[in-house]
C-alpha cells in the first residue's frame, strides 16, 4: 500500500480505538457489530478479490464459528478464551477443509451453487436438529475469559477484543497479498490456465485460501455469539452469505479498505433507513431504499466506494483539461 492507503487505514483504526471514549451503550454495541462483519466481509475478499473465487456459503463457517462456541462452553461456568477461541475457529476451518476439497472441483456458477447447498446443509442441521436448539436457537450462559486477566463480559471489553481481532485480521491478508502465496492467487483470478502452464499446481493454493477464509469467518461468528450471548440458524442462512458479498461489492472487490468500508457503509446505510424517525412509516420498507441506494452505487462507481476519490479526480482533472483545450492552453 501506498502512504495514502496506510494512512487512511491507520485513520479507521485509530478512530476505532478512540470511540469508546465518547460513544454510549448502542454506539458501542452498533459499532463492534460492524466491525464483526467487517472481519467476515475480509474472509470473502480473500476469496473474490483474491483469488476470484465467488462464495455463497460463506454464512456456514461464520455459523460454525458461532454455533462452537456456544456448544463448547460448559454450561456452569465460564470457558477459557484460551482454548475456546481456537476450537471456534479450528471447527469452521474443519469444515471449510472438505467444502473446499470438493467444490473447487467446479468453476463459476457449479462452484456458486456447491458452496450454497454445503452452507444449506449446515443451515439445516442446526435448524431441524436438536443440536443446535432448533429454531429457538442457543443462550451462551457464560462469556469467555483469560483466566482472572481478561474477560469478555462487558461491551466495552468486546469492543476492544474485536478490534484486536480486526487489525490482526487486516494486517495478516495485507503481508499475505504481498508474499509468494498473494501473488499466485492474483495470477490465478487474472488467468488460471496460465497460471498452471507456468508450472503452478493452483488448486492447493485455492484449497489453502479457501481454509484461511473459513477461519477467519469462524473468528467472526465466534465474536457475534459472544457479543449477543445468542445463536441461531439464520447465522448460516443464504441471506447473509448475499449480505456479505454485497457489503465487499458495495466497498470494492480486490481492495481489503474496500471490504472495511463496505461493511460499514452497509451497516450505517441499513441502520439509516431502518430509522422510523428520518423515514416514518417507509422505515418498514427499508429494504427498497438500501437496495436502490446500492444499485446507484455500483451503477456509478464500478470500482466500488474505494474507488471513489480516484472518479472525483480524474473527473476534476478532466473538466481541467476540457477548460484548458477550449482557452488554446496545451494541458
Amino acid at each position: 500500500m501506498n502512504r495514502s492507503k496506510v494512512f487512511f487505514v491507520a485513520a479507521v483504526f485509530a478512530a476505532l480505538a478512540l470511540y469508546p471514549l465518547i460513544g454510549g451503550k448502542f454506539g458501542i454495541d452498533f459499532v463492534t457489530k460492524i466491525m464483526i462483519y467487517a472481519i467476515f466481509a475480509l474472509s470473502l475478499e480473500l476469496l473474490v478479490g483474491g483469488a476470484g473465487l465467488v462464495c455463497f456459503g460463506q454464512a456456514a463457517f461464520f455459523g460454525i464459528g458461532a454455533y462452537a462456541a456456544v456448544l463448547l462452553s460448559p454450561a456452569g461456568e465460564a470457558a477459557s478464551l484460551a482454548w475456546l477461541l481456537p476450537a471456534s475457529v479450528a471447527a469452521a476451518a474443519l469444515y471449510a477443509l472438505p467444502v473446499g476439497a470438493l467444490s473447487l472441483r467446479t468453476q463459476g456458477v457449479y462452484f456458486i451453487m456447491v458452496t450454497l447447498a454445503f452452507a444449506q446443509m449446515a443451515y439445516y442441521v442446526v435448524h431441524d436438529t436438536p443440536l443446535g436448539g432448533g429454531t429457538d436457537g442457543i443462550y451462551l450462559n457464560f462469556k469467555p475469559a483469560l483466566g482472572t486477566l481478561f474477560a469478555l463480559d462487558t461491551p466495552r471489553a468486546i469492543y476492544a477484543f474485536t478490534l484486536a481481532c480486526l487489525i490482526a485480521v487486516f494486517a495478516l491478508l495485507a503481508l499475505l497479498r504481498r508474499s509468494h502465496f498473494g501473488r499466485v492467487l492474483d495470477a490465478v483470478r487474472v488467468n488460471e490456465q496460465r497460471t498452471r502452464a507456468v508450472g503452478f499446481s493452483t488448486y492447493p493454493y485455492k484449497l489453502a485460501a479457501f481454509v484461511l477464509a473459513g477461519a477467519i469467518s469462524g473468528l467472526a461468528g465466534f465474536l457475534f455469539a459472544v457479543k449477543d450471548g445468542f445463536v441461531n440458524p439464520e447465522l448460516l442462512s443464504w441471506h447473509l452469505s448475499g449480505a456479505v458479498l454485497i457489503m465487499i461489492i458495495f466497498g470494492g472487490i480486490g481492495s481489503l479498505r474496500g471490504a472495511l468500508i463496505g461493511a460499514f457503509a452497509f451497516e450505517l446505510l441499513h441502520e439509516l433507513f431502518k430509522s422510523e424517525a428520518i423515514f416514518g412509516a417507509f422505515a418498514k420498507h427499508w429494504h427498497l431504499g438500501l437496495g436502490l441506494t446500492i444499485i446507484l452505487a455500483v451503477a456509478l462507481l464500478p470500482r466500488g466506494l474505494v474507488g471513489l476519490p480516484g472518479e472525483l479526480r480524474a473527473r476534476l482533472l478532466g473538466r481541467v483539461s476540457r477548460r484548458a483545450e477550449s482557452a488554446g492552453v496545451q494541458p
